[in-house]
């Protein structure tokens, strides 16, 4: 049996995930003194209050190599095969973590059999290609097989999103502070998406209002160029404008009901409030890989 592992910044909600027979690796949020578990805290809850974290902004880190060690070796103890499936490389050290863990264990155990996947992003960027692996796993692929799988949904996917401000971003190093400064003085709100596994500008706009607008006209054209296979709104802070968006803009566009989930705490203290969109196409999309998408899976 193939089992398939991933990390909470795929911000997968966990009613989906164990209906899906994925296994979520937490990472964690420290704030005030109090660790969280980011797979399980109540993100709503804890958005309620970004704005006043804006001076304190809570700090994040990532699964010890000895919780994914215990992870791993109870699926290679199960007779199983691993495909651990995480964020990008270049956002945090959880991929090599769970090499060193999966060589670690695989060396107690021979005959382990396991394949690591850099996603390259994070969020439903990383969602979409472990949900195209476990479609694979349950219509019988093999391990290299669902790799196959989750590959092409990586250079298949888009994630588009706007933040209310440039502050966190600043604040935590993201931007140097004439650049925040510049932003929130003319009311430049930047497009971000991501592109070889690091947050790249696809555009800035004067007002979120026009954002929103530049990234569901940018949906229209890849739907209409590449196909449409899934798609999902994030958002980080409140869930009613991102609700708004969705059903007034989104819903209309794709001709079908759009989740609404917040994005990992992980992943959204370091942004700020913010909206987004993550979708996948039916064909490769340019631009968000400039190299093979095969050099991202780590082989046993």
């Amino acid at each position: 049996m193939i089992r398939i592992v991933t990390d909470s910044t795929a911000s997968i909600p966990n009613e989906v995930a164990r209906a899906n027979g994925i296994l979520v690796v937490t990472m964690y949020v420290n704030y005030q003194g109090r660790e969280y578990e980011d797979a399980t805290m109540d993100l709503d809850a804890f958005y309620k209050d970004i704005y006043e974290m804006i001076d304190d902004i809570p700090k994040s880190s990532q699964p010890s190599q000895g919780q994914l060690e215990a992870v791993f070796t109870k699926i290679a103890e199960d007779g199983d095969e691993l495909l651990g499936i995480f964020m990008s490389s270049k956002m945090s050290g959880t991929v090599d973590g769970a090499l060193r863990a999966a060589r670690s264990v695989a060396a107690v155990h021979p005959g382990f059999k396991y394949r690591i996947i850099d996603t390259s992003s994070n969020s439903f960027d990383e969602g979409w290609p472990v949900f195209a692996a476990a479609s694979g796993r349950d219509a019988g692929c093999t391990l290299d097989q669902c790799c196959e799988l989750a590959c092409a949904s990586i250079v298949r996917s888009r994630w588009l999103f706007t933040p209310e401000s440039l502050r966190f971003l600043k604040a935590g190093g993201r931007i140097g502070t004439a650049s925040a400064l510049l932003g929130n003085l003319m009311k430049l709100c930047p497009i971000l998406t991501v592109c070889d596994g690091e947050t790249a500008t696809y555009a800035k706009v004067r007002t979120q209002k026009k954002a929103l607008a530049a990234i569901a006209e940018k949906l229209k054209t890849d739907i209409d160029e590449y196909g449409l296979k899934n798609v999902v709104v994030h958002y980080i802070g409140s869930p009613a404008d991102a609700a708004h968006w969705a059903r007034e803009t989104v819903e209309p566009l794709v001709k079908r009901d759009v989740p609404v989930v917040p994005v990992s705490a992980c992943i959204g203290l370091h942004v700020g409030p913010a909206i987004g969109v993550v979708y996948e196409c039916e064909k490769e999309l340019p631009g968000k890989l400039t190299f093979n998408p095969a050099s991202l899976v780590y082989a046993s």
